[in-house]
């Protein structure tokens, strides 16, 4: 099973669509007015140190486990996606832990869902 995780930050009193930034900004790479920057390499930092027993290539945006799952990275200056492909729940976990510390919440396209109860919207 392979599902996406998205991530991004929205600048205090800006309009919230997410379906739109979750096209945009996480599928077409668009740079968003509404958006934060993000400190791009810190969370790939992170992510490498949560999985060190993860064989990481492309320059730290791939990482595979035999038998266990993989994903890949792709980020812009303002969002950041997961691509991640039979990965267990607690993996999956700890990556939105990792985006939560950057206070980035979860985006679930798959149910057109924002996980930002916790966040000032």
């Amino acid at each position: 099973m392979s599902m996406d995780l998205n991530f991004w930050r929205y600048k205090e009193g800006a309009s919230r669509d997410h379906e739109r930034v979750y096209e945009a900004a996480c599928c077409e790479g668009e740079q968003l007015e509404e958006l934060e920057p993000l400190p791009v390499e810190d969370i790939l930092k992170s992510i490498a140190d949560a999985f060190p027993d993860w064989a990481a290539g492309d320059n730290g945006r791939d990482f595979e486990k035999e038998d266990w799952g993989a994903f890949q990275i792709f980020t812009t200056g303002q969002a950041v996606r997961f691509d991640c492909y039979a990965m267990q729940e607690a993996d999956m976990n700890t990556i939105m832990d990792i985006l939560a510390d950057y206070g980035c919440p979860l985006y679930d396209p798959q149910i057109s869902t924002r996980f930002d109860a916790w966040t000032d919207r």
